[in-house]
């Protein structure tokens, strides 16, 4: 039996939207402004999924630990951090939603969910002036009701805050709201605030399977959450 949902929080990157290829671009264009060595996917896919500056210093730390990178121990982290983020939002902001498609089945599901009066919004650890052009640009913003990135709280997931502050906008207890990710991150968070969670499982998980991530069920496709949804009501 599933529990009586009556909304759903629902994440962007690597549950709705392929945005791999946005941040291989501006995190290339970024690095070649510092003088670094360029990054890999595989890097990034590892490496999304907690905030911009987490991203960042992540890679960040990578790159100058390379040896093609030639630079001296005294360059740190720290000291190249605010220059990248500046050149990373510039280059993001640039490219958003140019590289990055919506998954098979996402369209389907949020018009199934909808239909059956369920309400949306999204929670992303993206920053939120990345988040919505983006949602814009792929056609999916007019399915939710509200929208918050990573800046848009004191905390980001996988802290319980987010979804709390999220559950509150929509006017729904926490145990009738889903949330829909694609990480442990989202897991986390969910259990965290006391909500069910349901995980993709295409998406980017810090490059660890997520089946092994508990959760209320793991989907191949978005598509099939209206259905999942229904059994039981």
């Amino acid at each position: 039996m599933r529990p009586n949902i009556q909304a759903a929080i629902v994440d962007l990157d690597g549950t709705m939207v392929d945005t791999l290829g946005d941040f291989e671009v501006a995190l290339n264009h970024t690095l070649a402004d510092l003088d670094l060595p360029p990054l890999t996917r595989a890097l990034v896919e590892r490496t999304v999924g907690k905030g911009s500056e987490h991203l960042i210093r992540s890679v960040l730390a990578h790159q100058l630990a390379l040896p093609e990178a030639g630079v001296s121990a005294c360059v740190t982290v720290d000291a190249l951090y605010e220059a990248a983020w500046q050149r990373y939002q510039h280059h993001y902001l640039q490219c958003n939603g140019q590289h990055s498609a919506v998954y098979p089945g996402v369209q389907d599901a949020l018009q199934g969910l909808s239909q059956a009066g369920v309400h949306l919004a999204c929670l992303t650890n993206k920053p939120l002036s990345f988040a919505k052009p983006l949602l814009k640009a792929k056609g999916l913003d007019g399915f939710f009701t509200h929208v918050f990135g990573g800046d848009s709280f004191e905390r980001k997931k996988p802290d319980p805050l987010p979804i709390l502050k999220t559950c509150e906008a929509l006017g729904t207890a926490v145990a009738n709201t889903l949330m829909v990710g694609d990480s442990s991150n989202d897991a986390q968070a969910a259990h965290a605030a006391g909500c069910p969670v349901v995980l993709v499982t295409y998406g980017y998980n810090h490059g660890q399977p997520v089946q092994e991530t508990p959760a209320a069920a793991w989907m191949d496709s978005l598509a099939q959450l209206p259905a999942w949804l229904q059994v039981g009501r």
